[in-house]
């Protein structure tokens, strides 16, 4: 596995080893001990959860609060999706900035993403189905969110956001300057 570092501290890509051949591909998708040895990341994954949209669906931004936040490994098993995330982390060098990456069916790349970040996902291609593994449980009581197209933040989507498909409660989620975030 290749870790590859961004900007944003414990935000981390993961990019698995391939093994092709003419039967097609085999690769490792999770070895906690691999894991844990290459990320540093100690927390143990409790729930795993898995979404199919269609195109010009976006997702999003969502978090869940301390004492139930949650990490993140996302992957997309199928098709392709625009991953966004926002740092919420108020003692971060990164605080308030987004940072966005391309998942698919043929790079395999992973998305680990700390507590503490808002997460979404817009669909580029006519189907997607998304597998992501959380450390904590969900608890509607710790969730909140941050309006996908908040000015303040400037998120570029890479879909057209007059087509989006987006569902009731996102589309009411407050301005990053109002949200409920505890981190």
């Amino acid at each position: 596995m290749n870790i590859i570092t961004t900007p944003f501290e414990g935000l981390l890509i993961l990019e698995p080893k391939v093994f092709g051949d003419d039967r097609g591909y085999f690769f490792e998708s999770f070895n906690e001990q691999v894991f844990v040895k290459e990320t540093g990341f100690e927390h143990k994954f409790v729930q795993d959860n898995q979404a199919r949209s269609v195109k010009n669906v976006l997702r999003g931004l969502h978090y869940q609060n301390e004492p139930i936040a949650q990490s993140k490994l996302i992957r997309c098993l199928q098709g392709k999706i625009w991953d966004v995330v926002v740092d919420l982390r108020k003692d971060s060098k990164t605080y308030k900035q987004w940072y966005g990456l391309e998942l698919n069916d043929e790079n395999k790349l992973q998305f680990l993403i700390p507590r503490g970040f808002a997460h979404g996902y817009s669909v580029l291609s006519d189907t997607a189905e998304v597998f992501y593994k959380c450390d904590n449980f969900y608890s509607k009581e710790n969730e909140g969110g941050v309006f996908y197209n908040d000015p303040s933040l400037g998120i570029d989507w890479k879909i057209d956001l007059a087509n989006a498909i987006i569902s009731d409660k996102d589309k009411v989620q407050p301005m990053l300057a109002d949200c409920n975030s505890r981190f």
